[in-house]
């Protein structure tokens, strides 16, 4: 989730706050149902729907062939299943919601019945940038590694960031001064797309697949580039300063939200089996829908993503930017929220939390894990162009790249393992973990 600030400068000040959309508070219902069934028996718990609540016939989807699931997922007459998730997106008539519900309870085979929600990605861009070179010199801080530690550094950098040759998200979380590059590591940016022909990016593009109906893979938005640029941008680009975490990584390219940048939980659910069955050990999404005080997290996200670290997969999202800090901080989105899923709150230039940044208000599963730079992120822009962003969404790839580096370290470690490395290796903030978890993002 993205709030930008439009013509402000590239090395991005603080923003203004009005300049700051909340995002809708109205909760958004596509009329279908997510259905979370168990994996040994599928058929029996889509029977039970079938028979108690007539819902549409099914079609069956898997991850690795995932043509024609965005067209699915718009027909009202077909109900989905994605076989690698165990996951369905079922229509049910108006009139039979209720039974479908009911159903849910009392049939022991289906673990969880949720109305689909719609999630976004809200943007305001700072100006894009052609290829050419424009950041004031900068000021390697090599000579220093060894009189400080790698986060004790950056944290004595503060806002003083010189950003000719690498951006201050890189510097800050060490990035520029690991000796790991995600090579071969592959990572799944659920998002709006890519563009294919950008020069930093067409190199680490291993799959792409759209699952929004008539749009291809190509990001006629910009959030989900940028996002990509900021995990496997390349170290040395050719016209910028370096702003990719891991550039060797490969990249899956799912485009689960429009030019609008909006999508549907299916539209996500379909996403997330591609990436699990084409093998991403990270999925990044920088995406959701806000949440209110005291809502618990969704079951079906939050079972996903169990099934996602049993099999590997890591999955981290944005915690989102509802907040209005000092005065107001807003709970922890969806799918952030799941105790599953990694929620990555964002930091400004002097390492405070960002004015906008959600934080741990609700129960279990709405806590933040870490935090990672989140206001004046320098990245890829569709067109072949460069743009600085404000958000969650620009701290969440930050964390999925260095979980590209960390797995490329420790190619045999478990979901949970990837995740352990992760936190342990943050550098612990003066805010409470409330706003920033673990602490600071740090790369190995």
């Amino acid at each position: 989730m993205t709030n930008g600030s439009m013509g402000r400068p590239p090395n991005g000040e603080h923003p203004e706050r009005a300049d700051v959309p909340l995002m809708p508070h109205a909760t958004e219902y596509t009329g279908r149902y997510v259905v979370l069934l168990d994996q040994r028996e599928t058929e029996r718990g889509l029977d039970a729907l079938r028979s108690s609540a007539g819902i549409a016939s099914v079609e069956r989807v898997r991850g690795t062939e995932p043509a024609g699931a965005a067209e699915l997922l718009q027909r009202p007459d077909v109900s989905v299943l994605f076989d690698e998730l165990g996951a369905a997106v079922v229509e049910v008539q108006p009139d039979q919601r209720h039974t479908l519900v009911t159903t849910a309870e009392t049939e022991p085979t289906i673990i969880a019945a949720e109305p689909e929600r719609l999630v976004y990605a809200s943007v305001i861009t700072e100006p894009q940038r052609t290829l050419t070179g424009f950041f004031p010199t900068y000021r390697s801080d090599e000579d220093e590694v060894d009189r400080h530690t790698r986060a004790e550094l950056a944290s004595s950098l503060g806002p003083a960031w010189d950003e000719q040759s690498t951006t201050w998200g890189q510097q800050a979380i060490r990035a520029n001064l690991s000796h790991l590059t995600g090579r071969g590591v592959k990572v799944a940016v659920l998002d709006t797309g890519v563009d294919t022909g950008h020069p930093d990016l067409a190199g680490c593009l291993e799959l792409t697949a759209s699952f929004v109906p008539g749009e291809s893979v190509e990001d006629g938005h910009g959030h989900g580039t940028h996002c990509i640029g900021t995990v496997a941008g390349p170290a040395k680009p050719e016209h910028a300063p370096r702003y990719g975490v891991a550039g060797e990584a490969r990249i899956l390219a799912g485009k689960v939200l429009g030019t609008r940048g909006t999508g549907s939980d299916g539209q996500i659910l379909a996403g997330m089996a591609w990436a699990v069955a084409n093998g991403a050990r990270v999925i990044s999404m920088s995406l959701g829908a806000q949440v209110m005080p005291g809502e618990l997290f969704p079951q079906t996200y939050e079972n996903v993503a169990r099934r996602a670290l049993q099999r590997g997969t890591v999955i981290i999202a944005a915690a989102g930017n509802e907040s209005d800090r000092p005065g107001f901080v807003a709970p922890v989105g969806r799918p952030a929220n799941c105790p599953s899923v990694l929620a990555v709150a964002a930091v400004d230039k002097d390492l405070s939390t960002a004015f906008f940044s959600c934080g741990a208000i609700n129960g279990p599963g709405g806590e933040i894990n870490l935090a990672a730079p989140g206001v004046g992120v320098f990245s890829a822009a569709p067109g072949g162009k460069y743009q600085s962003l404000r958000g969650t969404s620009m701290a969440c790839p930050h964390a999925a790249g260095v979980l590209a580096l960390i797995a490329q370290a420790a190619p045999e470690a478990t979901g949970e393992g990837l995740r352990s490395r992760l936190l342990s290796g943050a550098y612990p903030l003066p805010q409470p973990a409330a706003d920033v978890g673990a602490g600071l993002l740090q790369a190995p």
